[in-house]
């Protein structure tokens, strides 16, 4: 199974999020915003990050760059919720900056975990 980045500003949808993932076997580890993010990657290696693009201190597309650039081989799965100009731009903008997947929130279970097993094969 895939060790696995939750970075998400919401406790309780980092939490959900946790727990689907969890139980399909994956270790996770967690994070609330972009900067804990960049450190936990630099703490040990994960094979998938899943991301929030809104979120205090260092939002989604920053870290999407930096992380890309520390760790080239990590796949990532972006997702927006919205914000001002709608959650397609940003969504758009994560997968130019190297997201494989851009969902829009609330993410359907068995398309996050579909995208999951497809990254981690």
């Amino acid at each position: 199974m895939a060790r696995i980045l939750i970075t998400e500003d919401d406790s309780q949808v980092r939490g959900m999020l946790r727990l689907t993932l969890e139980r399909e076997g994956h270790e996770i580890v967690e994070a609330g915003d972009g900067r804990e993010a960049l450190r936990r990657c630099a703490e040990g290696p994960v094979d998938i990050v899943v991301t929030d693009l809104i979120m205090p201190e260092m939002e989604g597309i920053e870290f999407i760059r930096r992380l890309r650039r520390m760790r080239p081989e990590v796949k990532i799965i972006a997702m927006s919720g919205g914000g001002y100009i709608g959650p397609q731009s940003y969504l758009d903008t994560a997968r130019k900056c190297g997201a494989s997947y851009a969902f829009s929130k609330p993410v359907d279970r068995a398309t996050l975990l579909d995208a999951i097993r497809q990254l981690a094969a």
